[in-house]
This record gives structure tokens, sequence and C-alpha cells, in this order.
């Protein structure tokens, strides 16, 4: 009994398209043949940049800083008696800002007006709220948090209203608020 052998026909070959890329028989040397896929190859990539660019552009990015994303656990620490520092600011100006970081925190955070419709602060919002009447008091919290804006993003920032608008959430303003007290308390104001 004689067993057949059936083989399958061959796939085709997979061959560049002679616009893409020159063939062998062309008559080219190595190197202009090489010099001609190195050109398409550019061309095809400037293509790709171009299309990712254009299916990317409507994303609006924030810069991440880490203090965004790293936190540390939350957990019970058993001390006899507050030190001053961050959590416990020992000066006047530090511990108004850290009051106001936590007010923000809390009520949530607003951008265009001092506070919204439902109670969310901007950050000189929360300040006012926390200095409850002494504008001494709140002029220098105020002060302390343009200076430590200025210090972090540049000269460049006019205001601590303007700061606050300029984001998209609240993250940064109330870390900012947070530095500021550190910086405050620091400073001994």
């Amino acid at each position: 009994m004689a067993v057949s052998q059936h083989t399958a026909p061959a796939a085709p070959a997979l061959q560049p398209s002679p616009a893409a890329s020159p063939a062998a028989g062309d008559g080219l040397t190595l190197e202009a043949r090489l010099a001609a896929v190195e050109a398409a190859m550019s061309v095809r990539l400037d293509e790709a940049a171009v299309a990712h660019e254009v299916r990317v552009a409507h994303i609006d990015t924030e810069p991440v800083d880490l203090a965004d994303v790293i936190t540390v656990p939350l957990t019970p620490t058993l001390q006899p008696s507050p030190q001053p520092g961050p959590s416990h600011p020992g000066t006047p100006v530090a511990a108004l800002l850290e009051r106001a970081r936590a007010r923000m925190e809390t009520d949530g955070w607003c951008a265009g007006a001092l506070s919204d419709e439902s109670g969310a602060v901007c950050l000189l919002g929360a300040i006012r709220k926390e200095a409850d009447g002494d504008r001494g008091l709140e002029a220098d919290a105020a002060s302390v948090v343009l200076d430590a804006v200025r210090r972090r993003f540049g000269d460049h920032v006019d205001s601590v209203p303007e700061f606050n608008d300029s984001w998209g959430s609240g993250h940064t303003p109330t870390r900012m608020l947070g530095e500021a007290a550190a910086m405050a308390d620091a400073q001994g104001l």
C-alpha cells in the first residue's frame, strides 16, 4: 500500500513592495540600498510621530508630583503631648496655615472665588476663615504662602489667588499650605 504524501502548497513569501525598498537586482550598491531603506524608515517614523501627536493632543495632563502619589500609612502614635512641628506648629502663622490646610482638605478646594456654594475654599479663603477676622495674621500667612510658592515655582507668580486658580485640582494648593506652615514654623512666625 502506497502512502501518498500530501504537502500543502508553500505560502507565498512576504515580499516588500518595489516602491517601499530597493530590490537586490536593481543595480544599486549595498550602501545605496541601505540609504534608501533608511530614508523610507525615516519617513514612516515621522508619519508615526505626527499620528501619535494627533492621537494624544486632546489629553490634558498636569505634572505629577511625587508628594501627590506617595503616601505614608496613617498609624496612631502614642505621645504624651504634641510637640511643635508640621502637624502641631508652635507659631501663630504656622498654626493658622495648618488649620487652613485642614479646612481645605475637609471643605474641599475651589478656584475663582474665596469659597463656592458647596463651602469649598481657595487658598486665601481657607486662610481668611481660619484667621477669624485677624487681618494682620491673615496678611502674614498669605505672605508666607506666596514666599513658599515662589521658592517652589518661581518669581513669576504674582499672587496667592493667581497661584490657586492656575490649578485644575486642589492637591498642589493644599500641599503648599502645609509647606508654608512648615516654613513659617521654621522662621518663627
